[in-house]
Protein backbone atom coordinates (compact mmCIF):
# COMPACT_ATOMS: atom_id res chain seq x y z
CA UNK A 1 0.00 0.00 0.00
CA UNK A 2 1.10 3.46 -0.92
CA UNK A 3 0.87 6.23 1.58
CA UNK A 4 -0.72 9.44 0.25
CA UNK A 5 0.74 11.39 3.62
CA UNK A 6 1.49 11.14 7.16
CA UNK A 7 -1.57 12.22 8.00
CA UNK A 8 -5.24 12.38 6.70
CA UNK A 9 -7.31 15.42 7.83
CA UNK A 10 -11.16 15.36 6.46
CA UNK A 11 -12.60 18.62 6.16
CA UNK A 12 -11.14 22.18 6.07
CA UNK A 13 -13.33 24.12 8.90
CA UNK A 14 -11.58 25.50 11.91
CA UNK A 15 -10.48 22.37 13.37
CA UNK A 16 -9.11 20.81 10.23
CA UNK A 17 -7.17 23.95 8.93
CA UNK A 18 -6.31 24.46 12.90
CA UNK A 19 -4.74 20.95 13.24
CA UNK A 20 -3.04 20.91 9.45
CA UNK A 21 -1.32 24.40 10.25
CA UNK A 22 -0.14 23.17 13.62
CA UNK A 23 0.93 19.51 12.15
CA UNK A 24 2.17 21.01 8.74
CA UNK A 25 4.71 23.23 11.26
CA UNK A 26 5.77 20.25 12.91
CA UNK A 27 7.23 18.57 9.82
CA UNK A 28 4.38 16.31 9.30
CA UNK A 29 2.78 15.50 5.77
CA UNK A 30 -0.78 16.22 5.69
CA UNK A 31 -3.37 15.74 3.11
CA UNK A 32 -5.93 17.82 3.72
CA UNK A 33 -9.89 16.95 1.99
CA UNK A 34 -12.64 19.16 2.06
CA UNK A 35 -15.61 19.14 -0.43
CA UNK A 36 -16.09 22.19 -1.38
CA UNK A 37 -14.30 24.87 -2.46
CA UNK A 38 -13.08 28.19 -0.66
CA UNK A 39 -14.54 30.90 -0.20
CA UNK A 40 -17.76 28.97 0.84
CA UNK A 41 -21.04 30.15 3.05
CA UNK A 42 -21.43 28.11 6.49
CA UNK A 43 -24.23 28.74 8.72
CA UNK A 44 -23.06 29.83 11.68
CA UNK A 45 -23.08 32.69 14.33
CA UNK A 46 -19.99 34.42 13.04
CA UNK A 47 -19.33 35.76 16.93
CA UNK A 48 -15.59 34.37 18.36
CA UNK A 49 -15.64 34.89 21.69
CA UNK A 50 -12.34 35.81 23.79
CA UNK A 51 -11.36 31.76 24.34
CA UNK A 52 -11.42 31.61 20.30
CA UNK A 53 -9.34 34.44 19.89
CA UNK A 54 -6.67 32.81 22.14
CA UNK A 55 -6.24 30.45 19.68
CA UNK A 56 -6.26 32.53 16.39
CA UNK A 57 -3.58 34.55 18.54
CA UNK A 58 -1.88 31.02 18.94
CA UNK A 59 -1.90 30.62 15.22
CA UNK A 60 -0.43 33.49 14.93
CA UNK A 61 -3.18 34.81 12.57
CA UNK A 62 -2.98 38.87 13.02
CA UNK A 63 -6.71 39.94 15.05
CA UNK A 64 -6.43 43.62 14.87
CA UNK A 65 -9.60 45.62 12.81
CA UNK A 66 -7.07 46.61 10.19
CA UNK A 67 -7.12 43.01 9.62
CA UNK A 68 -10.26 42.89 8.95
CA UNK A 69 -11.80 41.80 12.76
CA UNK A 70 -14.40 43.19 13.90
CA UNK A 71 -13.97 43.49 17.78
CA UNK A 72 -16.38 43.44 20.65
CA UNK A 73 -16.26 44.00 23.84
CA UNK A 74 -18.62 42.38 25.72
CA UNK A 75 -21.95 41.12 25.81
CA UNK A 76 -25.09 42.83 26.14
CA UNK A 77 -28.08 40.07 27.74
CA UNK A 78 -31.40 41.24 27.05
CA UNK A 79 -34.65 39.74 28.86
CA UNK A 80 -38.21 41.49 28.74
CA UNK A 81 -37.44 43.35 31.65
CA UNK A 82 -33.84 43.78 32.12
CA UNK A 83 -30.63 44.79 29.80
CA UNK A 84 -27.26 43.69 31.05
CA UNK A 85 -24.02 45.02 29.33
CA UNK A 86 -21.08 43.21 30.71
CA UNK A 87 -17.47 43.45 29.51
CA UNK A 88 -15.06 40.96 28.65
CA UNK A 89 -13.26 39.64 32.02
CA UNK A 90 -9.84 40.30 32.05
CA UNK A 91 -8.06 37.30 32.08
CA UNK A 92 -4.21 35.28 32.41
CA UNK A 93 -5.62 32.99 30.01
CA UNK A 94 -7.65 34.67 27.29
CA UNK A 95 -7.48 38.65 25.77
CA UNK A 96 -10.29 40.96 26.83
CA UNK A 97 -11.60 41.00 23.37
CA UNK A 98 -14.14 38.93 20.88
CA UNK A 99 -14.41 39.01 17.43
CA UNK A 100 -16.66 38.75 14.54
CA UNK A 101 -16.20 37.94 10.96
CA UNK A 102 -18.35 35.81 8.32
CA UNK A 103 -17.48 32.14 8.55
CA UNK A 104 -17.09 33.10 4.04
CA UNK A 105 -13.82 34.83 4.85
CA UNK A 106 -12.93 33.17 8.42
CA UNK A 107 -12.77 29.81 6.86
CA UNK A 108 -10.89 30.67 3.78
CA UNK A 109 -8.39 32.56 6.04
CA UNK A 110 -7.16 29.21 8.90
CA UNK A 111 -7.57 27.42 5.31
CA UNK A 112 -4.69 29.49 3.92
CA UNK A 113 -2.79 29.77 6.80
CA UNK A 114 -3.20 25.64 6.65
CA UNK A 115 -1.66 25.61 3.25
CA UNK A 116 1.18 28.41 3.59
CA UNK A 117 2.38 25.87 6.61
CA UNK A 118 2.83 23.16 4.31
CA UNK A 119 -0.16 21.31 4.17
CA UNK A 120 -1.46 19.82 0.79
CA UNK A 121 -5.39 20.87 0.48
CA UNK A 122 -7.52 19.14 -2.19
CA UNK A 123 -11.03 21.02 -2.71
CA UNK A 124 -14.01 19.38 -4.54
CA UNK A 125 -13.34 16.20 -2.64
CA UNK A 126 -16.09 14.79 -0.55
CA UNK A 127 -15.04 11.66 1.42
CA UNK A 128 -17.68 9.02 2.25
CA UNK A 129 -16.38 6.98 4.55
CA UNK A 130 -13.46 5.11 6.39
CA UNK A 131 -10.95 2.48 4.69
CA UNK A 132 -10.13 -0.06 7.45
CA UNK A 133 -7.55 -2.98 7.99
CA UNK A 134 -9.18 -6.68 7.01
CA UNK A 135 -7.04 -8.07 9.43
CA UNK A 136 -7.26 -5.36 12.43
CA UNK A 137 -9.97 -3.16 11.86
CA UNK A 138 -7.74 -0.48 12.01
CA UNK A 139 -8.36 2.70 9.87
CA UNK A 140 -5.62 3.19 7.17
CA UNK A 141 -7.67 5.52 4.85
CA UNK A 142 -10.55 6.52 3.13
CA UNK A 143 -12.65 6.87 -0.11
CA UNK A 144 -14.05 10.08 -1.51
CA UNK A 145 -15.11 11.41 -4.56
CA UNK A 146 -13.43 13.77 -6.71
CA UNK A 147 -13.83 16.92 -8.87
CA UNK A 148 -17.07 17.45 -11.17
CA UNK A 149 -17.60 14.41 -12.17
CA UNK A 150 -17.25 12.95 -8.51
CA UNK A 151 -14.16 10.23 -9.70
CA UNK A 152 -14.34 7.79 -7.14
CA UNK A 153 -10.83 8.14 -5.67
CA UNK A 154 -9.03 6.38 -2.26
CA UNK A 155 -6.33 8.09 -0.09
CA UNK A 156 -3.99 6.10 2.37
CA UNK A 157 -2.37 7.38 5.61
CA UNK A 158 -1.16 6.16 9.21
CA UNK A 159 -3.83 8.74 10.94
CA UNK A 160 -6.64 9.99 9.59
CA UNK A 161 -8.43 12.51 11.84
CA UNK A 162 -12.08 13.54 11.12
CA UNK A 163 -12.97 17.02 11.13
CA UNK A 164 -16.19 16.82 9.01
CA UNK A 165 -18.54 18.58 10.89
CA UNK A 166 -22.28 17.58 12.18
CA UNK A 167 -22.41 15.12 9.94
CA UNK A 168 -19.38 12.71 11.29
CA UNK A 169 -19.40 10.53 8.29
CA UNK A 170 -16.48 9.00 8.71
CA UNK A 171 -17.18 8.18 12.54
CA UNK A 172 -20.11 6.90 11.51
CA UNK A 173 -18.58 4.81 8.75
CA UNK A 174 -16.90 2.48 11.15
CA UNK A 175 -19.77 2.46 13.85
CA UNK A 176 -19.27 5.69 15.99
CA UNK A 177 -22.53 6.54 17.12
CA UNK A 178 -24.06 9.45 18.87
CA UNK A 179 -25.16 9.27 22.27
CA UNK A 180 -28.78 9.96 22.11
CA UNK A 181 -29.14 11.00 25.43
CA UNK A 182 -26.91 14.15 25.08
CA UNK A 183 -28.39 17.79 24.06
CA UNK A 184 -28.29 18.82 20.46
CA UNK A 185 -29.64 21.81 19.22
CA UNK A 186 -30.57 23.18 15.69
CA UNK A 187 -29.55 27.17 14.92
CA UNK A 188 -31.01 29.62 12.37
CA UNK A 189 -29.36 32.79 10.94
CA UNK A 190 -29.84 35.82 8.20
CA UNK A 191 -28.06 38.27 7.81
CA UNK A 192 -29.59 42.09 7.64
CA UNK A 193 -28.48 45.81 7.51
CA UNK A 194 -28.81 47.53 10.78
CA UNK A 195 -28.00 50.29 11.66
CA UNK A 196 -26.35 48.41 14.65
CA UNK A 197 -23.87 47.00 12.60
CA UNK A 198 -20.51 48.15 14.19
CA UNK A 199 -22.25 47.65 17.93
CA UNK A 200 -19.54 47.38 20.97
CA UNK A 201 -21.47 44.81 22.03
CA UNK A 202 -22.81 41.16 21.10
CA UNK A 203 -26.22 40.70 21.68
CA UNK A 204 -27.69 37.47 23.79
CA UNK A 205 -31.92 37.76 24.00
CA UNK A 206 -32.88 34.80 26.55
CA UNK A 207 -36.04 35.59 25.73
CA UNK A 208 -37.77 35.36 22.53
CA UNK A 209 -41.48 36.71 21.98
CA UNK A 210 -43.86 36.70 19.43
CA UNK A 211 -45.75 40.17 20.26
CA UNK A 212 -47.89 39.88 16.98
CA UNK A 213 -51.33 39.97 19.21
CA UNK A 214 -50.19 42.69 22.05
CA UNK A 215 -53.18 40.85 23.56
CA UNK A 216 -51.69 37.47 24.14
CA UNK A 217 -47.69 38.21 23.67
CA UNK A 218 -46.20 34.53 23.57
CA UNK A 219 -42.94 33.46 25.41
CA UNK A 220 -40.94 31.12 22.22
CA UNK A 221 -38.65 28.72 22.72
CA UNK A 222 -34.81 28.90 22.59
CA UNK A 223 -32.49 32.14 22.42
CA UNK A 224 -31.62 34.53 19.91
CA UNK A 225 -28.13 36.34 19.58
CA UNK A 226 -27.29 39.24 17.23
CA UNK A 227 -23.68 39.60 16.29
CA UNK A 228 -22.75 43.50 14.51
CA UNK A 229 -19.92 42.80 11.89
CA UNK A 230 -19.13 46.31 11.27
CA UNK A 231 -19.66 46.03 7.27
CA UNK A 232 -23.31 47.47 7.39
CA UNK A 233 -24.83 44.19 8.45
CA UNK A 234 -25.60 42.16 11.74
CA UNK A 235 -25.59 38.14 11.55
CA UNK A 236 -29.06 37.45 13.37
CA UNK A 237 -30.12 34.19 14.50
CA UNK A 238 -31.51 31.66 17.34
CA UNK A 239 -30.88 28.49 18.66
CA UNK A 240 -33.09 25.90 20.45
CA UNK A 241 -32.07 22.97 22.39
CA UNK A 242 -33.42 19.24 22.25
CA UNK A 243 -34.39 19.33 25.91
CA UNK A 244 -36.87 21.41 24.99
CA UNK A 245 -40.35 19.88 24.10
CA UNK A 246 -40.77 22.01 20.50
CA UNK A 247 -37.47 21.02 19.43
CA UNK A 248 -38.81 18.39 16.69
CA UNK A 249 -41.53 20.10 15.73
CA UNK A 250 -40.80 23.69 15.17
CA UNK A 251 -40.97 25.64 11.79
CA UNK A 252 -37.82 27.63 13.14
CA UNK A 253 -37.65 29.70 10.27
CA UNK A 254 -41.04 30.91 11.23
CA UNK A 255 -40.07 30.98 14.82
CA UNK A 256 -37.03 33.49 13.68
CA UNK A 257 -39.45 35.71 11.83
CA UNK A 258 -42.57 35.66 14.60
CA UNK A 259 -39.23 36.92 17.21
CA UNK A 260 -37.92 39.90 14.69
CA UNK A 261 -41.16 41.12 13.60
CA UNK A 262 -41.46 41.71 17.68
CA UNK A 263 -38.38 43.57 18.00
CA UNK A 264 -37.87 47.34 17.35
CA UNK A 265 -38.27 48.43 14.14
CA UNK A 266 -35.27 51.05 13.82
CA UNK A 267 -33.14 47.99 14.41
CA UNK A 268 -33.51 46.86 11.14
CA UNK A 269 -34.59 42.80 11.60
CA UNK A 270 -37.11 43.13 8.81
CA UNK A 271 -37.72 41.54 5.19
CA UNK A 272 -36.84 44.31 3.39
CA UNK A 273 -33.31 44.67 5.09
CA UNK A 274 -32.58 41.02 4.70
CA UNK A 275 -29.80 39.67 3.26
CA UNK A 276 -29.80 36.08 1.15
CA UNK A 277 -31.89 33.19 3.18
CA UNK A 278 -32.81 31.82 6.47
CA UNK A 279 -29.83 29.56 6.88
CA UNK A 280 -30.24 26.26 9.32
CA UNK A 281 -27.54 23.79 10.93
CA UNK A 282 -27.25 21.31 13.58
CA UNK A 283 -25.40 21.75 16.68
CA UNK A 284 -23.58 18.36 18.39
CA UNK A 285 -23.32 19.42 22.09
CA UNK A 286 -21.58 18.08 25.16
CA UNK A 287 -19.41 15.13 23.97
CA UNK A 288 -22.62 13.87 21.91
CA UNK A 289 -19.97 10.87 20.10
CA UNK A 290 -17.14 9.27 21.48
CA UNK A 291 -14.75 7.93 21.54
CA UNK A 292 -12.83 10.84 20.13
CA UNK A 293 -9.74 8.49 18.90
CA UNK A 294 -10.04 4.53 18.06
CA UNK A 295 -7.91 2.65 16.20
CA UNK A 296 -6.13 5.03 13.92
CA UNK A 297 -9.19 8.01 13.68
CA UNK A 298 -9.01 10.75 16.32
CA UNK A 299 -11.97 12.98 16.56
CA UNK A 300 -11.97 16.73 16.39
CA UNK A 301 -14.89 19.63 16.75
CA UNK A 302 -17.85 19.27 15.55
CA UNK A 303 -17.62 15.53 14.35
CA UNK A 304 -16.74 14.03 18.60
CA UNK A 305 -19.80 16.45 19.63
CA UNK A 306 -17.47 19.40 21.02
CA UNK A 307 -20.31 22.64 20.56
CA UNK A 308 -20.68 23.99 24.27
CA UNK A 309 -24.24 22.90 25.62
CA UNK A 310 -24.28 26.80 27.34
CA UNK A 311 -23.52 29.04 24.54
CA UNK A 312 -23.89 27.15 21.41
CA UNK A 313 -20.24 28.00 20.93
CA UNK A 314 -18.32 24.89 18.23
CA UNK A 315 -15.25 27.44 16.66
CA UNK A 316 -13.30 27.61 20.06
CA UNK A 317 -13.73 24.32 21.40
CA UNK A 318 -12.69 23.04 17.57
CA UNK A 319 -9.98 25.25 17.32
CA UNK A 320 -8.93 23.73 20.84
CA UNK A 321 -9.07 20.23 20.42
CA UNK A 322 -6.90 20.74 17.57
CA UNK A 323 -4.34 22.21 19.01
CA UNK A 324 -4.76 19.07 21.60
CA UNK A 325 -4.35 16.34 18.40
CA UNK A 326 -1.41 18.26 16.55
CA UNK A 327 0.48 17.47 20.22
CA UNK A 328 -0.44 14.09 20.24
CA UNK A 329 -0.29 12.85 16.86
CA UNK A 330 3.39 14.65 16.41
CA UNK A 331 4.42 12.91 19.68
CA UNK A 332 2.96 9.79 18.10
CA UNK A 333 4.59 9.78 14.83
CA UNK A 334 7.84 10.35 16.44
CA UNK A 335 7.07 6.79 17.86
CA UNK A 336 7.44 3.50 15.84
CA UNK A 337 3.64 1.74 14.96
CA UNK A 338 2.73 -0.93 17.23
CA UNK A 339 2.15 0.06 21.50
CA UNK A 340 4.07 2.89 22.15
CA UNK A 341 2.27 5.00 19.35
CA UNK A 342 -1.18 3.78 20.57
CA UNK A 343 -0.22 5.16 23.74
CA UNK A 344 0.70 8.32 22.62
CA UNK A 345 -2.74 8.72 20.56
CA UNK A 346 -4.94 7.55 23.80
CA UNK A 347 -2.98 10.84 25.09
CA UNK A 348 -5.82 12.71 23.56
CA UNK A 349 -9.34 11.75 24.43
CA UNK A 350 -7.90 11.88 27.99
CA UNK A 351 -6.41 15.54 27.58
CA UNK A 352 -9.40 16.61 25.90
CA UNK A 353 -11.79 14.87 28.96
CA UNK A 354 -9.26 16.74 31.30
CA UNK A 355 -9.81 20.21 29.25
CA UNK A 356 -13.72 19.87 28.33
CA UNK A 357 -15.32 16.88 30.28
CA UNK A 358 -16.31 18.28 33.22
CA UNK A 359 -17.37 21.45 32.08
CA UNK A 360 -19.24 19.87 29.29
CA UNK A 361 -21.23 17.71 32.01
CA UNK A 362 -22.02 20.59 33.81
CA UNK A 363 -23.68 22.17 30.36
CA UNK A 364 -25.45 18.63 29.95
CA UNK A 365 -27.26 19.42 33.39
CA UNK A 366 -27.86 23.27 32.21
CA UNK A 367 -29.36 22.35 28.90
CA UNK A 368 -31.80 19.94 30.62
CA UNK A 369 -33.36 22.15 33.13
CA UNK A 370 -33.64 25.45 30.91
CA UNK A 371 -34.84 23.10 28.06
CA UNK A 372 -38.24 24.89 28.78
CA UNK A 373 -38.78 28.56 28.32
CA UNK A 374 -40.99 29.30 31.46
CA UNK A 375 -38.05 28.04 33.48
CA UNK A 376 -35.83 29.97 31.61
CA UNK A 377 -37.90 33.49 32.71
CA UNK A 378 -37.61 32.49 35.68
CA UNK A 379 -33.87 32.03 36.02
CA UNK A 380 -33.26 34.96 33.89
CA UNK A 381 -35.43 37.05 36.26
CA UNK A 382 -34.41 36.58 39.14
CA UNK A 383 -30.25 34.83 39.20
CA UNK A 384 -29.79 37.98 36.73
CA UNK A 385 -30.87 40.24 39.41
CA UNK A 386 -28.69 38.88 42.31
CA UNK A 387 -25.43 41.06 41.42
CA UNK A 388 -23.13 38.47 43.35
CA UNK A 389 -23.97 35.71 40.50
CA UNK A 390 -23.76 37.60 37.34
CA UNK A 391 -19.99 36.76 37.37
CA UNK A 392 -20.57 33.41 38.05
CA UNK A 393 -22.86 32.87 35.29
CA UNK A 394 -21.66 35.43 32.72
CA UNK A 395 -17.80 33.66 32.81
CA UNK A 396 -19.82 30.01 33.93
CA UNK A 397 -22.02 30.31 30.76
CA UNK A 398 -19.53 31.98 28.40
CA UNK A 399 -16.51 29.35 29.22
CA UNK A 400 -14.22 32.64 29.70
CA UNK A 401 -12.55 32.02 32.54
CA UNK A 402 -9.36 31.07 33.71
CA UNK A 403 -9.30 27.46 34.00
CA UNK A 404 -5.72 27.88 36.58
CA UNK A 405 -6.21 30.70 38.98
CA UNK A 406 -7.37 33.79 38.57
CA UNK A 407 -10.01 35.13 41.03
CA UNK A 408 -12.98 33.63 43.32
CA UNK A 409 -15.32 32.88 40.32
CA UNK A 410 -12.40 31.47 38.18
CA UNK A 411 -11.43 28.87 40.84
CA UNK A 412 -15.79 28.40 41.65
CA UNK A 413 -16.26 27.43 38.14
CA UNK A 414 -12.89 25.41 37.46
CA UNK A 415 -13.92 23.51 40.73
CA UNK A 416 -17.37 22.62 39.65
CA UNK A 417 -16.43 21.32 36.47
CA UNK A 418 -13.32 19.03 38.21
CA UNK A 419 -15.95 17.67 40.52
CA UNK A 420 -18.77 16.73 37.96
CA UNK A 421 -18.40 13.61 36.29
CA UNK A 422 -17.25 14.11 32.73
CA UNK A 423 -19.24 11.03 31.39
Amino acid sequence: MTQDAQVIVVGAGPAGSTVATYLARAGVDVLVLEKTTFPREKVCGDGITPRGVKQLIDLGIDTSPEAGWQHSRGLRILTSELTLELDWPELTSFPPYGVTRTRHDFDELLAKTAVKAGARLLERTSVTGAITDERTGRVIGVTAKTGPDKTPVSYFAPLVLACDGVSARLALSVGIEKNEKRPMGVAVRRYYRSPRHDDAFIEGHLELWDRSDPRDPKLLPGYGWAFPLGDGTVNVGLGMLSTSKAFRNTDYRALMRSWLDSTPEEWGYREENAIGRIGGAGLPMGFNRTPHYRDGLLLLGDAGGMVSPFNGEGISSAMESAQLAAEFVVQALARPAGPSRERALLGYPRALKELMGGYYRLGNLFAKAIGSPKVMRVATRYGLRVNPLIPLIYKGLSGCYDPKGGDAVDRMISLAARLTPSV
